[in-house]
């Protein structure tokens, strides 16, 4: 990043070194609240767990309302139950909390699990231009059978899709002072497909749940801030090729800025709900009103759902709005020891290897069209939000919308460092390979491989240094 793009807050805390590169001698003015105003101060299990701290009590009920059906399970049609029936036929868990264990982050299914659960695979076959209309409106073309998404459980009387299994093979990376690092790389497997063999072209991808908080905050960032960092010829020379991924929005039946998913293949949080709604449970909605089944799946087609005599859909319009508003305002905590030498040592290393090129550190959130507590916001989520060729390394070999098979969004960084606190686990990057902060840095490839080069240069004391910064965010 160039210093003309730093605030002036950010400069009166910058020495500029003789390699023009950012030099941090103190932590920024505010710079612990990522969240801006709605930064929350608790850095326990329940972090990532808590409404924006200038949410009043009055919005504070509907938050905890929402949260109530982000949390507790869903059930099967017919039930009494029937503000939350309709689960399935086909699913991967029956409870958003499941996925998102106290709105962290997912990981990877362990050797002995009976089911993924935090951690699902996507599908799709090579684009053809006979699907055209599914292109633009799924960013994919589906597997004839088992459709963008296998489900790993269903309903009595209907069969599971299959099961998915993960195991890896090792490489070792070694820095410029000899320190070793053994790098696990996924082998996916999937077995006990219930209906047929696959497409022999199909594309899997494995995703474990990102974490839950600023969601909000991320969309109120105004669209011409993202795309002012976009560089897709790479005009300024520096190797950083941002794109802004365009995908289908379903409620104004047109194509619009992504931001969120792995590669920023959904337009905002309410769509993202829409679509783990019916993926993950099988449930239907206004904007998604069938069940997660193809035309193969005649069992799947034929089962009991749970939508009204009405016509209310299994999510109804209301839920689905009380679950968007706990979405959007789950907050972001504050960081921790952002004036600690070791910490800002390791930020000016940041900067150094040029990590920021991806992990833009700030954006003011938009004055209008959002939630009150979101707007006017200086927030701090490390992230352009904009789709990158991570090299072949990371590559899935699957496009989505306009991300292609090497491509994915920048990652917020905020929250980093609670991970293990919040998750019970360090297993980062799409598919969770990364068991911690530095083998997921060390997997980083294509446009960020001079970074990465660049921090295996690194010392024992840098790259202590590194990850104290990192595990501060």
């Amino acid at each position: 990043m160039s210093l003309l793009r730093l605030s002036p807050l950010l400069l009166a805390a910058v020495l500029v070194a003789c390699d023009d590169a950012p030099r941090f001698t103190q932590a920024e003015p505010g710079e612990a609240l990522s969240g801006g105003k709605a930064t929350v101060l608790r850095s326990d299990r329940q972090a990532f767990s808590l409404p924006s701290a200038n949410l009043s009590p009055e919005r504070r009920l509907d938050f905890a309302v929402g949260n109530s059906f982000f949390r507790n399970p869903w059930v099967i049609a017919p039930a009494t139950t029937t503000a939350r029936d309709g689960l399935g036929p086909l699913f991967n868990t029956n409870a958003c909390q499941n996925c998102h264990v106290r709105d962290g982050r997912g990981h990877p299914p362990e050797l002995d699990d009976s089911n993924a659960v935090s951690m699902l695979v996507r599908l799709s076959i090579p684009d053809q231009p006979a699907y055209a209309k599914e292109i633009e409106r799924l960013g994919v073309v589906p597997e004839p059978v088992y459709g963008t998404q296998l489900q790993d459980m269903a309903i009595p009387g209907i069969k599971p899709e299959g099961k998915v299994r993960v195991s890896y093979s090792s490489e070792t990376v070694r820095f410029a002072d000899g320190h070793a690092v053994e790098l696990r790389r996924p082998q996916l497997q999937i077995t006990q497909l219930g209906y047929g063999p696959m497409h022999p072209d199909t594309r899997f991808s494995a995703r474990i749940a990102p974490p839950m908080i600023g969601l909000g905050l991320l969309e109120a960032i105004p669209e011409a801030a993202i795309l002012a960092n976009a560089d897709p010829d790479d005009r300024n020379g520096d190797g950083i090729r941002g794109r802004a991924n365009q995908v289908w929005d379903d409620a104004q039946g047109k194509t619009v800025l992504g931001r969120f998913g792995w590669k920023a293949g959904q337009p905002n949080v309410n769509q993202q709900n829409v679509h783990a709604f019916a993926g993950d449970m099988g449930l239907t909605s206004t904007l998604k009103p069938h069940d997660d089944c193809t035309p193969a799946q005649t069992d799947c087609l034929a089962a009991p759902n749970g939508d009204g005599a009405d016509g209310e859909k299994e999510v109804s319009d209301n839920i689905l709005r009380l679950v968007t508003f706990y979405t959007r305002n789950l907050a972001v905590p504050a960081r921790r020891n952002v004036d600690a030498p070791q910490v800002l040592t390791g930020k000016n290393l940041f900067f150094q290897a040029g990590c920021q090129g991806c992990h833009t550190p700030q954006f003011t959130t938009a004055s209008a069209g959002v939630e009150p507590e979101l707007a006017n916001q200086l927030i701090r989520p490390y992230s352009d939000l904009l789709l990158h060729d991570m090299g072949p390394g990371l590559a899935d070999q699957r496009s989505e919308f306009a991300a292609g098979g090497q491509d994915w969004r920048t990652a917020p960084l905020w929250g980093l460092g609670l991970t293990e606190t919040v998750s019970g686990h360090t297993q980062f990057l799409h598919d969770g390979r990364a068991r911690n902060l530095l083998e997921a840095v060390l997997w980083h490839g294509g446009e960020a491989q001079a970074a990465r080069d660049q921090v295996l240069t690194f010392n024992a004391e840098q790259r202590a240094a590194l990850l104290a910064f990192l595990n501060s965010l």
